[in-house]
């Protein structure tokens, strides 16, 4: 017996202290639920690894052929399993396939209606009545080669309008800010040609706005008539650009262009332009401006007033027109078909939009825009 008390408490050579040995095997082996411990992430039991292929592979007491079994059921269920998600992909792809179809197919039958109605409905003659009516003729939007009002549609609705017979009159209806001056010159062009023959009368009629190049149209009419807020005339030619050579030397931009022509890129608008290129393009407007002074006299006549300012780009409201001698009389589309045939009765002889024209046609200007490829016609404009 030591007197050491180290070797009296158990804890100096850490040996033969019973307490502590069993104290150690306690927390160890506590029981069968410290053999699992809880998995904070399952929120479960931890299974140890091999539990589970001890689980898969049968209880102890199994003999070969309840294993086998057991092996066999496993892995026909695996292939249900891989069968079910095969026949599930596929029957996916069948869907995709028949939506595709079925869009394929709605595309070509739209193409098909909109060819028959083109053919069959879209023609006034099937469905123009006998008694007597206005031709009306649409000048709607921009006056451009590229949107609904350009010269082609316009004059095929003026000669339809214009072979009808029981058309008293045909009608310009018009509601347009202007746009291309070779389109305006174009339709002014048909209409005194048809107005030289004198079989019925043609007829302008101003919703909101007959401006510029609408107006150049109007002026070939045997007769304008405009609402007395209507707006009309802007005789005049514009051209509007920008400047930007001092903003690329500011942020340090080279501008490169190569021309066959030293006056090629006259109106770059990354490059001053110079008194003579100015004084040059101005001749190209005030030329442009003459012609269309020269083609609206020749249309109104002696029915113009003498003041400068006729021409001078101003715009007028209706009543201010009729002092002016650009407008013969105040009313409507309604009033006019009164006095002509004595009823409101009038049938569009403009061809309509093809949808599948349109849609192209509106998704070519949007590529173009996206791509930056997307340019006037002209930059000249009535």
């Amino acid at each position: 017996m030591s007197d050491d008390p180290t070797r009296h408490d158990g804890i100096g050579d850490g040996h033969d202290n019973p307490a502590n040995g069993d104290r150690r095997t306690g927390s160890v082996n506590s029981g069968p639920s410290s053999e699992f411990k809880e998995d904070p992430w399952t929120e479960g039991p931890e299974v140890p690894p091999g539990a589970g292929s001890k689980q898969a592979s049968g209880a102890p007491g199994d003999d070969a052929d309840t294993l086998r079994e057991r092996q066999r059921l496993a892995q026909l269920e695996m292939m249900d399993h891989w069968i079910g998600g095969v026949l599930a992909e596929q029957r996916r792809t069948r869907r995709w396939k028949l939506f595709f179809r079925l869009m394929f197919l709605a595309v070509v039958l739209a193409g098909l209606s909109a060819v028959l109605y083109s053919l069959y409905w879209d023609s006034p003659s099937v469905t123009a009545p006998t008694q007597r009516h206005l031709g009306i003729v649409e000048v709607n939007g921009v006056i451009a080669s590229d949107s609904p009002a350009n010269a082609e549609r316009i004059i095929q609705g003026l000669n339809r309008a214009w072979e009808a017979e029981s058309a008293a009159a045909v009608v310009l209806h018009i509601n347009s800010p202007g746009g291309s001056p070779v389109q305006s010159q174009r339709i002014y062009a048909e209409i005194m040609r048809l107005r030289e023959q004198g079989d019925k009368p043609i007829i302008a009629v101003i919703e909101d706005i007959g401006a510029s190049g609408a107006y150049y149209i109007a002026a070939a009419a045997d007769e304008i008539v405009a609402s007395p807020v209507s707006l009309v005339g802007s005789i005049g030619v514009i051209y509007a650009g920008f400047g930007f050579e001092e903003a690329i030397e500011r942020i340090g931009v080279e501008r490169r262009v190569l021309t066959a022509g030293e006056n090629k890129a006259f109106l770059d608008p990354f490059q001053p332009m110079d008194g003579e290129a100015e004084a040059f393009w101005q001749e190209v407007l005030s030329q442009t401006h003459r012609q269309f002074i020269d083609d609206v006299r020749a249309g109104r006549g002696n029915r113009l007033s003498d003041s400068s300012d006729i021409f001078s780009g101003l715009i007028w409201g209706g009543e201010q027109s009729i002092e002016l001698g650009l407008v013969d009389q105040l009313g409507n589309l309604e009033q006019l078909s009164r006095e002509q045939v004595g009823n409101t009765d009038w049938i569009d002889y403009t061809p309509s939009l093809d949808p599948f024209e349109r849609f192209t046609r509106r998704f070519t200007q949007v590529a173009a825009e996206v791509l930056g490829i997307k340019a006037p016609n002209t930059p000249l404009r009535f």
